[in-house]
């Protein structure tokens, strides 16, 4: 296992929901939800990357349940595009199927309603997004997902 802290970013179309790990790459915690509709979205979140001295950045690929492209893919890899317009660390880009249910699940048994937590499930996805690379590099020894370059513009 790598050290050195990762992010984990969920793309919404209204919200980003950012989650971190330890310098260990053992532990996902979420850090904040960044609203796309601010202009300077994609500077906030160079910020949190600054700011952490992230190692890599994991985006959340939302592959359909067939594991076709979808809109939802292209908007992901456009502001992985952009991200990586303005930063010289490595983006990966890992399937995120249900991980958003996932969240919903999660903060449905917390006992808060949906309405009450919308930027905190953004978060809680980018936390999966996250684990699920860590536990995928803890099982191979190699980055997770694949690579930003592997998808053409």
């Amino acid at each position: 296992m790598r050290d050195g802290v990762r992010l984990g970013i969920d793309v919404g179309t209204v919200r980003i929901g950012v989650a971190r790990s330890d310098s260990s790459g053992m532990l996902a915690s979420p850090v904040t939800t960044v609203q796309r509709t601010d202009e300077d979205f994609l500077s906030q979140l160079v910020s949190h990357i600054s700011e952490l001295n992230a190692i890599e950045v994991v985006v959340g690929l939302p592959l359909s349940m067939s594991g076709a492209h979808s809109p939802s893919t292209e908007d992901a890899l456009s502001v992985a595009r952009a991200l990586a317009a303005h930063t010289s660390i490595e983006i990966r880009m890992i399937d995120e199927r249900l991980t958003t249910v996932a969240a919903l699940g999660a903060v449905k048994a917390s006992g808060k309603s949906q309405k009450q937590s919308r930027s905190y499930i953004d978060q809680v996805a980018a936390v999966s997004i996250l684990n699920a690379a860590l536990d995928g590099e803890r099982l191979t020894g190699r980055p997770p997902g694949k690579p930003l370059s592997d998808f053409p513009a």
